[in-house]
């Protein structure tokens, strides 16, 4: 439970973080970036054992943590942005509804059953993830702002059901930081490429306040991932469980802050979605 815990709180904290880069006018790109390696860092000073490169390529995980490194820089961007352009909560819960995802995926991989009550949350999450991300404004709403919160959607849910499985198939507990730690070094040297690709057009400038912003993400970031990678390794909790705990605390949580902390709106239509956000997660975890 407490590992659990901890990765709620963690996970909680990269929403706050992402939302203060706004603020203080952060170039979310690059501090991004910087917080990969630095996670990697992180990573790498709780690995006990000595870190042998040329070894790194056989091990069993390392395809599978190669993809998740893809996916963290595109999802860890889109989801930045949707922070910053419709809100903590909506990022939240786009994020945290894409546990639909590892149920559909558990379907194939672990002949998991789909009941009538777990069809009825995915339903209920597709509309939770619409009405939550309906703003408020004298301007007339968009249907290409879901684009963003949809993304959300499809890449977290993806990198749900690839931990989990990666843990189960490949990584050992004494492995965990290392494994974690390749994953976020290939999502830094895909950001690193993407970057020097932008420089033909517009070019590279160090910033310092950049880097610093990405320690303070960076931090909370290799946590979220090595505390839930952790608590799926407990035999006292079904993964359907902790995925369900985690992401209902998330939910919750970060709606608080944004309201309490960020002054943010929620409309009636907003507050339906939330509440759509919470009645699906548990009822796909009956």
């Amino acid at each position: 439970m407490i590992n659990l815990a901890l990765s709620i709180l963690f996970s909680s904290l990269i929403f706050i973080v992402f939302k203060l880069f706004y603020t203080y006018k952060i170039q979310t790109l690059y501090a991004i970036i910087a917080n990969y390696f630095v996670a990697c860092l992180v990573g790498l000073f709780f690995y006990k054992d000595p870190v042998i490169v040329s070894e790194i390529p056989y091990k069993p995980w390392f395809i599978g943590a190669f993809f998740l490194g893809f996916l963290f820089i595109v999802v860890f961007y889109v989801m930045a942005k949707t922070s910053q352009q419709l809100g903590v909560s909506v990022a939240s819960v786009a994020t945290k509804m894409s546990l639909v995802i590892p149920v559909i995926g558990g379907i194939y991989l672990y002949n998991e059953h789909l009941t009538p009550l777990k069809t009825l949350g995915i339903l209920l999450a597709l509309f939770a993830v619409y009405f939550a991300s309906i703003k408020k404004g004298k301007g007339v709403f968009k249907p290409k702002t879901l684009l963003l919160p949809f993304l959300v959607f499809i890449g977290s849910g993806t990198i749900d059901i690839s931990l989990k499985y990666l843990k189960e198939a490949f990584v050992s507990e004494a492995e965990i930081p290392l494994f974690s730690s390749f994953t976020f070094l290939t999502a830094g040297i895909f950001g690193v490429i993407f970057i020097l690709i932008k420089a033909k057009k517009q070019p590279i400038k160090v910033n310092f306040k950049n880097v610093v912003a990405g320690i303070f993400l960076g931090i909370p970031n290799f946590f979220s991932i090595y505390y839930l990678i952790k608590a799926l390794g407990e035999s006292n909790f079904s993964n359907a469980s902790i995925f369900t705990i985690n992401n209902v605390a998330i939910v919750l949580f970060t709606t608080i802050i944004g309201i309490l902390f960020f002054k943010e709106k929620l409309s009636s239509k907003n507050w339906i979605g939330i509440s759509l956000a919470i009645c699906s997660i548990i009822l796909m975890a009956m």
